[in-house]
């Protein structure tokens, strides 16, 4: 077996089953989960009535590159959601379908990185593990940069040393961030731009919550549209990945997209093409439907505001928590340790949340996890708020 296996880490979930194996939850309250970030809204009626509808696709090998008809809503969805220059994104050259983001990121990983013994993929920490598991199987190794209330839980990029960046390869960044919610604005990815250029490595925005934001008048800003702002029209060294798991509540359909450079996009194309990842037809023609609604994802924005007002207004009285710019994430400060506490909700409330340490890696010294618990809320508005009251009152029983 390839020997960087054994540098991944288990996956957050595993050690949350490991650190709760003997934990027996309060019989007399229902089960209530905020761990895994899987929404739990209804999948649109439009999407799932087109799976239906197409299901003769199953007689049918995908393309790995996709119906044209898929790639050009795409194109059309993101040249008016990031006020691209028409025709720039060219469903042609630009763009892929992929199986939700995370396969996509941990292949462009692979097809990506030239194997060193110093090269580098940088991603911010906490962090979506799979920035990290894909960089050690490409033969690279992870750099981490700590988000922090310090820095408005984005990584202070000025702070890294130019040795890093002249071995960076693949610069991760995820805006808006998972767990925190945290969104880059326009300035500093500019800056980001600029340093891929100077340093010649690949910028790469994880962008799969940018649908969910409180601030309807505030959208969180993209990679590509910053490109399109500056007059970088081809998106040289930069790509960005985006889901409809979040934005259309189909985590199950495993669909989203990766666009940007075509000097990036088509040397990935040939690699898809060994990888045998085709997305099925049914799913493709389901997507296209998806991304050119806009209805349900209003709907779906509004649940989660509803959601957040509600939480915080009984949490924020006994613990320290961020509301978010964007993201379903509430990422909290815990009054005692974070896996204490995690321990001691389910025991007592029958309630379970992420320790926020098994989403982050210690550097130099500081864990930026610890302490923090990540609640995800994608349960039913009233099941969130019954969680809510459960932290509460569990906190005051400390």
């Amino acid at each position: 077996m390839n020997n960087d296996l054994n540098k991944l880490h288990p996956y957050p979930f595993e050690k949350l089953a490991e650190l709760t194996r003997d934990i027996k939850p309060a019989e007399h309250l229902n089960a209530i989960s905020l761990g895994i970030g899987e929404p739990k809204h209804a999948s649109p009626a439009l999407v799932v009535d087109a799976v239906r509808n197409n299901l003769a696709g199953l007689s049918n090998y995908p393309t790995t590159k996709g119906i044209l008809t898929l790639r050009q809503a795409i194109a059309d969805w993101a040249t008016r959601r990031f006020d691209l220059k028409v025709g720039s994104l060219d469903p042609e050259q630009h763009l892929l379908p992929v199986n939700g983001t995370r396969e996509a990121i941990f292949a462009f990983t692979q097809a990506l990185v030239n194997r060193s013994d110093d090269a580098l993929v940088v991603s911010p920490n906490p962090f979506y593990q799979i920035y990290e598991g894909a960089a050690y199987l490409a033969g690279a190794t992870p750099y981490y940069l700590n988000c922090t209330e310090e820095n408005g839980f984005i990584p202070d990029y000025d702070a890294v040393p130019s040795e890093v960046w002249e071995k960076c390869q693949l610069l991760f960044i995820c805006s808006p961030g998972n767990p925190t919610g945290a969104v880059h604005d326009a300035a500093t990815i500019q800056k980001l731009i600029a340093l891929a250029d100077q340093y010649d490595f690949v910028l790469a925005s994880d962008e799969c919550y940018s649908e969910i934001y409180l601030d309807e008048s505030k959208p969180p800003v993209g990679l590509l549209e910053v490109c399109a702002s500056i007059g970088r029209h081809d998106y040289h060294n930069c790509v960005v990945f985006h889901s409809l798991s979040k934005r259309s509540n189909l985590p199950g359909m495993r669909s989203g997209f990766i666009a940007g450079d075509a000097k990036l996009i088509q040397p990935f194309l040939k690699y898809r093409t060994y990888h045998g990842c085709s997305m099925p037809v049914q799913h493709q023609i389901a997507s296209t439907a998806a991304w050119q609604d806009e209805a349900h994802v209003l709907e779906n924005r509004d649940l989660y505001r509803e959601k957040f007002a509600a939480v915080s207004e009984i949490l924020s009285p006994v613990m320290q928590i961020n509301l978010p710019e964007a993201s379903f994430y509430l990422w909290a400060k815990t009054p005692i340790d974070d896996e204490a506490f995690t321990r001691g909700l389910l025991a007592q409330q029958n309630l379970t949340v992420l320790p926020g340490r098994y989403l982050a890696r210690e550097v130099a010294g500081e864990q930026p996890g610890a302490g923090y618990i990540r609640m995800a809320l994608v349960a039913t508005v009233e099941e969130c708020v019954e969680a809510a009251q459960r932290i509460r009152t569990y906190i005051e029983s400390l």
